[in-house]
């Protein structure tokens, strides 16, 4: 393998590391700060309110599953980190902070997505070895985040969503739609990606993943892009 061939993998790589660290770090540093300032300082004291990668980073979920979703070109990329720990009986008032600690994560990564869309308009600035992997990054960075925000935000436990529809639905609701934290990844999963295939084999066009993530990513990006003077 030549030196350039390597130099394009180390570039193809990192223009995705950097955005996918920077994504999930945020998301579950946010997390952890909006529990402390609601009265729980779990996180905190674990040292997870930090935008250091390394209090955050899952091996798996944050490093080996977005590669393995690259690999196999899935309709698109997430991953996740390490769960930041949360006594929501230490909340000021559990049931609406619960909410607000979930949506912190995802409202993190629409901020993040906005941030890269504004440092977009300066790329141009870049020196000219530097400007089209800035570029990438910024593009990846915008992408990624907002299809964290969405997957987030299905309202499925243990996802963001989830928990925010356990906070505001009456308690015997409640308590059902919380059992499903343990297995709800998996459900979520096996519709966007197993549902698909399966159907595939069969002959059908399933495409679940564009009809819950990308349709809202696509409006989301419009508004952040009108915003943002794109």
């Amino acid at each position: 393998m030549d030196s350039a061939h390597i130099a394009d993998l180390i570039r193809g790589a990192t223009v995705w590391i950097i955005p996918v660290i920077l994504a999930i770090t945020l998301h579950e540093a946010a997390h952890g700060w909006a529990a402390s300032k609601l009265g729980d300082p779990t996180a905190r004291l674990m040292g997870r309110v930090t935008l250091n990668p390394l209090a955050h980073i899952d091996p798996f979920g944050t490093l080996i599953l977005p590669a393995l979703l690259l690999i196999i070109k899935a309709p698109f990329l997430f991953g996740y980190a390490k769960p930041v720990p949360v006594n929501f009986s230490r909340l000021n008032n559990p049931r609406r902070d619960m909410a607000l600690v979930a949506l912190a994560g995802p409202a993190s990564n629409v901020l993040l997505a906005t941030v890269a869309a504004l440092l977009a308009h300066v790329v141009d600035w870049a020196p000219a070895m530097a400007s089209e992997w800035l570029a990438d990054n910024l593009s990846n960075m915008f992408w990624l985040n907002l299809v964290l925000a969405v997957f987030n935000m299905l309202p499925i436990p243990p996802l963001d969503g989830g928990r925010i529809l356990v906070s505001i639905l009456p308690d015997r609701l409640a308590w059902k739609v919380a059992r499903l934290e343990r297995a709800g990844l998996f459900v979520v999963i096996a519709v966007l990606f197993l549902l698909p295939f399966m159907a595939a084999q069969l002959g059908v066009t399933l495409d679940v993943a564009g009809t819950l993530i990308w349709t809202p990513v696509e409006m989301l990006a419009s508004v952040i892009k009108t915003i943002t003077g794109h």
